[in-house]
């Protein structure tokens, strides 16, 4: 699975870049747009959190409408702007909420784990020790969490957060691998200046990521007795090793011949 995951995140991206690429000067924009913030501070915390909290709005949204079309490229469709518009409103609560864990996160580490260590002495630590560990294990699943909203739309977004961390848990090797592409990533969206795979690519990632995962789910249910440790993957993903065919670099680069 993790081979034709690797495979179909590429040729995903690469048929689909300009429409990343779009999308992801938008992240850059609010990226440069987060550094300015910064410079509220001057102005008093108020400003800066302010705008700190703005910011992580707007990017929670972003994220869902981004969400939308990138589940369009996963499904092999020519996902058009039409399903970025329609990802704003489908995807709102389960924005807000992502609203929600960021601000979470950004008051866990950058307020209550510095409060903890120095006023509360080893229970503190001991505080401060159990957010890490559920931050470390909210990275491995969060990733999940826009990708189960687009296959399973029936669910409210508390649900889908947790079987976001369902699914981490039960896939832990895969998740750990998928933290490591993540992180190849990230080095490689600095190396693009953002461009390339950028944050619109990591989504598309986390859709491949999830469908292939749901295919498994599915096998699992129509067998029940099948040997979970030792799937025929083979056989799973023939449908999706058919859709995205052999491809060569010529094919790339000139698809149309």
């Amino acid at each position: 699975m993790t081979g034709f995951f690797i495979k179909k995140a590429f040729f995903d991206g690469w048929d689909n870049l300009i429409g990343l690429v779009i999308m992801n000067v938008v992240y850059l924009l609010l990226f440069f747009l987060g550094i300015y913030s910064f410079s509220l501070a001057e102005y008093g915390m108020v400003p800066f959190f302010a705008a700190i909290l703005g910011l992580l709005f707007v990017i929670a949204v972003f994220s869902g409408a981004v969400n939308n079309a990138t589940y369009g490229y996963s499904q092999y469709k020519s996902s058009t702007w039409q399903d970025l518009k329609a990802g704003f409103g489908r995807n709102l609560r389960h924005s807000l909420l992502m609203f929600v864990i960021y601000v979470f996160f950004f008051l866990v580490l950058t307020f209550i784990i510095p409060f903890y260590l120095n006023a509360f002495g080893v229970v503190g630590t001991v505080i401060s020790i159990l957010l890490i560990w559920l931050t470390i294990f909210s990275v491995l699943a969060l990733p999940y969490y826009f990708a189960l909203s687009s296959y399973l739309p029936g669910d409210r977004p508390l649900k889908t957060l947790k079987k976001c961390f369902i699914v981490a848990a039960d896939n832990m090797l895969f998740s750990v691998f998928f933290l490591i592409y993540n992180v190849v990533c990230i080095a490689l969206t600095v190396m693009t200046m953002g461009l390339v795979p950028g944050v619109a690519g990591m989504s598309l990632a986390g859709q491949d990521a999830v469908k292939l995962l749901m295919l498994k789910y599915d096998y699992i249910e129509d067998n029940p007795d099948c040997d979970r440790k030792h799937l025929p993957w083979a056989d799973i993903l023939f449908d999706e090793e058919e859709k995205i065919g052999p491809r060569s670099f010529k094919n790339m680069i000139f698809p149309w011949k």
